[in-house]
């Protein structure tokens, strides 16, 4: 039986001493299900020290994780007919509202439900934008943030969005609950960030990364949390997360960067890209967008201004 074709092969430390091995899978590779790294266990695509596991193995400090990656499907993008919140439409571009809980676009583990898969649907003449598997993607935002993002109709607009993101012309802000009150009410975090040794699936901040500037405002103290808005002068994977932890307050309900254990249980990042404002190709007009906080996210800040120092969990 010959073997089968990787797409990735990349290695892992454990750090957590009798942490199951399939929960140091889910961090490490936040992109696969938990039922995906269970197949991929059992069918030996995940090795702890060059030896086939199981799933609730509890792991030694120092033990070596090799994880391979089963090449994908044909990317072969399929239409499906999703709901989606445009809150903007012209000849060039679209602005949608993404929910949490949507990947933008089709990735190992994620090949439906995607907001691609969405957009072909909509607009079928999207597909040649970029090619099939971006489909007219300008940005990105992580499955577990909500919020604005824009999305070119033909290939002139991608080019043309993409020149003003590469120029750093778009205002992109966020709002976010950390964890703590950071000690300025404001401030500029200027950290590299490149892909972690450690972990290859995440960022960090290091050395040799790549230039990366994230502004600041306290917008309410709340005691043991803080919102902050946040606005990106560069556009690096993961950036306001990690930049957050490495300044000590991690994104509430980020399992990847945040702290192990967390005052409020949430099942999705307390991450939205609430403005966002963009050149038009066509006229060159100057297009600004807002969107308000998702109601469940807007349901935590008025229990944590009514309970300050509770724990509690977040349906």
């Amino acid at each position: 039986m010959s073997e089968q074709p990787v797409e990735q092969v990349f290695s892992i430390q454990a750090e957590t001493p009798g942490q199951r091995l399939d929960h140091c899978i889910v961090e490490a590779v936040p992109d696969l299900s938990r039922s995906e790294i269970q197949r991929l266990i059992k069918a030996g695509q995940i090795l702890v020290n060059g030896a086939a596991s199981k799933p609730a193995y509890r792991l030694e400090q120092g033990d070596s994780i090799k994880i391979s990656l089963p090449e994908p499907p044909p990317d072969i993008i399929e239409p499906e007919e999703i709901p989606l919140n445009v809150i903007y439409e012209d000849s060039n571009l679209i602005v949608i509202d993404k929910p949490a809980g949507m990947v933008v676009h089709p990735a190992f583990g994620n090949r439906s439900g995607t907001l691609v898969n969405a957009a072909l649907a909509r607009w079928p003449e999207m597909r040649d934008v970029g090619g099939d598997q971006r489909a007219g993607v300008v940005h990105r935002l992580d499955k577990d943030t909500s919020g604005l993002i824009v999305m070119a109709k033909n290939t002139a607009a991608l080019d043309a969005l993409q020149a003003q993101f590469k120029a750093r012309t778009v205002y992109k802000c966020y709002l976010a609950l950390v964890e703590g009150v950071p000690g300025n009410s404001s401030g500029l975090i200027e950290a590299p960030i490149g892909r972690d040794p450690r972990q290859r699936k995440r960022m960090a901040v290091t050395r040799d990364g790549r230039p990366a500037r994230t502004r600041y405002d306290l917008l309410e103290d709340l005691g043991t949390n803080a919102l902050l808005s946040l606005v990106l002068h560069t556009g690096r994977t993961h950036q306001i997360r990690v930049h957050l932890a490495w300044l000590g307050h991690p994104v509430v309900g980020d399992t990847v960067y945040g702290f192990r254990k967390q005052r409020i249980n949430m099942k999705r990042l307390f991450l939205h890209a609430a403005e966002l404002h963009i050149d038009s190709p066509g006229t060159g007009q100057r297009l600004k967008f807002q969107s308000p906080l998702p109601d469940s996210l807007e349901n935590i800040l008025d229990k944590l201004r009514k309970n300050l120092g509770t724990v509690w969990d977040q349906p």
